[in-house]
């Protein structure tokens, strides 16, 4: 039997599914799960691949030595495990199992970046350590994920053809294409060891933005508009086929228009309204509070999910509130173009967010980072894909140092146009107290962007008077600092 190009440790739904799409696309894989159970079942669904002429080979074994042994030289280990411990549990059992210092480690889980970074280091000798972030659930890993590979530089040129192969693809618009077809594969070597979950990161955040935003546009039109499920995911329907064109709200059009094949009701009636969260969404909320960019949007997606969470205390609370008065809108149609705008401008903004947080990081850790690049992986085989990535790519390609993605001729000129709509879907939502924290937060987020002015000057002043913390005059130097002998009679300026 011919050695195996790649290795797999981890046979689970998404460890699975992307050696089946290494056979796919021609690559012979060694696979190894400490379950046995995992072991058949990906033995079972390689068969008829197995069995092709024109496709390569799954090989389940046993334990990692022959995992080891089944490989070529250097070999190439992918890790299809829970981020955490787990990861640097797997290493040490194969470099126990004999694992060389020229071999290849990928871990393809939802690391932390900063673990990424010091596993670079803790490792260094003893193997090749890389990471490649994947996004698109099951069925990216099965059909073509986006790949967000960084690590050691010399390991790519090995990894590369196969990355490349499995990737998703787009055509020459920066649509995405079928399996197997040909076009623009969506991974790139993005650059030393963290980059690549580090951008993941920030993708999850801005897909937990992003779902929030649709959820909340969903809520809008049920509560305060009175929309069924299926009229909602009919509007989303047809939104899908302009500028708000994505996976998440092809999906989202999806689920509001499926019937519950239990009770025959709408199917996400009788979901419960709590949401849970594995962390990453939270890390990059963190991460923008650590480097002091402002993200406000991924922030309160993370924290809607939290309260959605107090199921019992708002169901009380619900009992005793009094309804606010009923709305009278100009008509549904306004309503929903408007709804239509501030979902736009929102999303747009939440981009944005995402982008300048990357950004930032990238300068404060030294990172040389392409946005062209990472846009153009984005569009396709990940959760977050959409019709404007294309038009963020061609924004940084024509105006590459921006400060922010708002202030580009093209986006700033469409928020500007449709932010009276973006105003009164945010002004009627209050009024029918129908919450919309994401969108509310991209708003200010925009409005405070533009706003040459803010009222961070009495914020510092009070900061000088309770702390002494010091402060600038519009009429001096920035970098010159004074303070304000508050507690003196009269007070006098002093520099610090």
């Amino acid at each position: 039997m011919m050695p195996s190009q790649i290795g797999l440790v981890g046979l689970g739904v998404m460890g699975k599914s992307l050696a089946l799409n290494l056979v796919d696309h021609g690559f012979n894989v060694a696979g190894f799960d400490i379950d046995p159970h995992h072991r058949q079942a990906a033995h079972e669904a390689a068969l008829p691949l197995n069995q092709a002429s024109d496709k390569g080979q799954l090989t389940v074994v046993d334990s990692q030595s022959q995992l080891l042994t089944s490989l070529q030289m250097p070999r190439v280990i992918a890790l299809s495990v829970p981020a955490g411990e787990v990861v640097d549990t797997v290493i040490r059992e194969l470099l126990a199992a004999g694992l060389a210092s020229d071999d290849i480690v990928i871990d393809t889980g939802n690391s932390l970046w900063t673990d990424s970074e010091r596993r670079a280091r803790d490792y260094q000798g003893q193997l090749r350590f890389f990471n490649t972030a994947i996004s698109g659930g099951e069925v990216g890993a099965r059909t073509g994920p986006s790949l967000m590979a960084s690590g050691d530089a010399s390991a790519w040129a090995q990894v590369k053809p196969m990355w490349l192969a499995i990737a998703a693809k787009v055509d020459h618009a920066g649509q995405p294409v079928g399996l197997f077809e040909h076009g623009e594969p969506c991974a790139a070597y993005l650059g030393g060891a963290g980059v690549g979950h580090y951008v993941k990161m920030v993708h999850n955040g801005i897909e937990y933005a992003d779902m929030q935003l649709i959820a909340e546009a969903y809520h809008f039109m049920s509560q305060a508009l009175g929309l069924s499920a299926v009229e909602i995911g009919q509007c989303f329907a047809r939104w899908n086929q302009g500028p708000l064109n994505s996976y998440l709200m092809a999906i989202s059009a999806e689920i509001l228009q499926t019937p519950d094949p239990i009770t025959g009701k709408p199917f996400v009636e009788v979901v419960l309204d709590k949401a849970g969260q594995k962390g990453t969404g939270m890390w990059t909320a963190v991460n923008a509070l650590q480097t002091g960019v402002a993200a406000p949007t991924i922030a309160q997606a993370v924290f809607a999910r939290a309260q959605s969470g107090l199921k019992a205390v708002r169901v009380a609370a619900a009992k005793t509130r009094t309804n606010p008065e009923s709305v009278a809108y100009d008509g549904i149609d306004t309503q929903l173009e408007s709804l239509h705008d501030a979902l736009y401008c929102a999303k747009l903004s939440v981009y944005a967010q995402g982008f300048d947080l990357i950004n930032t990081t990238a300068q404060q850790q030294g990172w040389t980072l392409d946005f062209v690049q990472i846009a153009k992986i984005w569009r396709a085989g990940c959760i977050i894909r959409a019709q404007c990535l294309s038009e963020i790519a061609s924004a940084y390609q024509q105006t590459p140092d921006v400060a922010n993605l708002l202030l580009v001729a093209p986006f700033a000129e469409a928020v500007n146009r449709q932010a009276p709509g973006w105003r009164a879907t945010v002004a009627s939502a209050a009024q029918a107290a129908v919450p919309i924290p994401a969108m509310a937060a991209s708003l200010s987020y925009f409005d405070a962007l533009y706003s040459e002015v803010l009222p961070a000057n009495l914020l510092q002043a009070q900061r000088d008077y309770f702390g002494a913390h010091g402060y600038a005059r519009v009429d001096d130097d920035e970098s010159r600092q004074y303070h304000l002998t508050w507690s003196e009679q009269p007070k006098r300026q002093q520099i610090r």
